[in-house]
């Protein structure tokens, strides 16, 4: 039997009969504000990759290919820059397993035109499921248009505009504005407002307004099957490197061996939004410097607290001694008194803090300056992994560290201990 165990177990933390030390509080105390910090700073980290990540993804796609000038640098094609969804081109592609779903993405420069203000956009094509689920989404006024029925009727004249550019033209969602389109020549077009969206993505929303593909090819002189470049998803974002090499080896056979006229260049979603994936990756730095710092924090003051505790039972390490008990028996019963300090915080830390992050994953009532953060509300993402190994971690940094300082019970002797009594 694991008498050290057991002695543990049934021994009492108090200092004066059922009175607690403050050192035992603080060290508990300690613990559950540590990891409870070290869940919120992964947790947080977590959610903003989430939701930068579906930004970038929903303006971008995963994969984006579009069309280059011939290899030798000086042969155009009829098509220019276009990208034509030949049926060659669409059997490469489904016959990639890792693609998931393909759309044109088309795009022309415009000017918004009111009786007192004007702004230069680009008018894109909202064609693929998934870019039209993220903008509707993000829609805070209005309602996302049915262009489809409004092709059929032959009047595919309603915009998505971004709250960005709604403010700056004082426009909302149900009124009309002229929009001037750049082509061969300049066109008028009077349009109906039907959306407003706010991703908080300046950068993006700036500058794009959605329309239907119909209008755009009208208006640009562009085919059904063209578009200024291809939009790709995958089945795994994590794997886009890999995904965005093959599919470019591909193409590039293919245009070797003659399978497709012009050579194509693939781009992905971290290469297009490089600036915000950079900067999530130095949140990734922060988040190890305060796991580091509350891990350091935690172990100080627990062993603190186990220093303490062996002052506390000086009287009961000189009776065990006297009894036969080995230094290293002692010392096991401190470390396992210590532990049991350590357990109690950690189980605090964590209901406390994964309660707190329920809340704010449901609720969002903790804001953030979206002109700083491109989102709103502190973005949460609860991985169970994640809780797992930071437990599991802090457990085993904080028993390791409680083997060295348990060792001062060998140097108290049995007759050292009448001093005390």
């Amino acid at each position: 039997m694991n008498y050290a165990l057991y002695i543990s177990r049934r021994l009492s933390l108090s200092m004066v009969g059922k009175r607690r030390s403050p050192a035992i509080a603080v060290a508990t105390a300690a613990v559950a504000l540590s990891v409870a910090v070290m869940l919120a700073a992964v947790a947080v980290v977590g959610g903003f990759k989430r939701e930068i990540r579906d930004k970038v993804i929903g303006f971008n796609s995963h994969l984006t290919v579009s069309a280059v000038f011939s290899a030798d640098g000086e042969t155009e094609t009829p098509d220019g820059n276009l990208v034509s969804l030949t049926p060659t081109l669409r059997d490469i592609l489904d016959k990639e397993e890792y693609v998931t779903d393909y759309s044109l993405d088309a795009a022309m420069p415009a000017v918004m035109k009111t009786p007192t203000d004007f702004k230069g956009v680009y008018l894109k094509a909202l064609e693929g499921g998934t870019e039209r689920e993220f903008i509707s989404s993000n829609l805070t006024e209005g309602r996302m248009p049915d262009w489809e029925k409004e092709a059929a009727s032959d009047s595919a004249g309603s915009v998505l505009l971004s709250a960005t550019a709604a403010r700056q033209l004082r426009l909302d969602a149900g009124n009309r504005v002229d929009i001037y389109f750049i082509s061969d020549g300049i066109k008028v077009r009077r349009m109906y407002v039907a959306g407003v969206f706010n991703t908080h993505f300046e950068a993006y929303d700036n500058v794009s307004i959605y329309g239907s593909k119909k209008i755009v090819d009208e208006l640009g002189g562009i085919s059904a099957d063209k578009g200024t470049s291809l939009k790709i998803n995958t089945v795994d974002f994590n794997r886009v490197g890999e995904f965005g090499r093959r599919l470019s080896d591909r193409l590039a056979q293919a245009y070797a061996e003659g399978e497709v006229y012009r050579p194509y260049k693939v781009e992905t979603a971290l290469d297009r939004g490089r600036a915000y994936f950079s900067w999530l990756s130095l949140l990734d730095t922060n988040v190890v410097v305060v796991l580091a710092l509350m891990t350091i924090v935690g172990v100080v003051t627990l062993i603190s607290g186990l220093l303490i505790i062996i002052l506390d039972k000086i009287s009961f390490v000189g009776v065990m001694k006297a009894l036969g008990a080995s230094n290293r028996a002692l010392g096991r019963i401190f470390v396992y008194l210590a532990l049991r300090v350590a357990l109690t915080g950690m189980a605090i830390g964590n209901l406390f803090m994964l309660l707190i992050l329920w809340m704010q994953s449901r609720w969002h009532f903790f804001p953030l300056d979206p002109d700083s953060y491109y989102i709103d509300f502190v973005p949460v993402e609860i991985s169970w992994v994640d809780v797992a190994v930071i437990n599991a971690g802090v457990f085993i940094v904080i028993w390791l560290s409680l083997i060295l300082p348990s060792r001062f019970v060998a140097r108290i002797s049995p007759a050292e201990t009448m001093r005390y009594e």
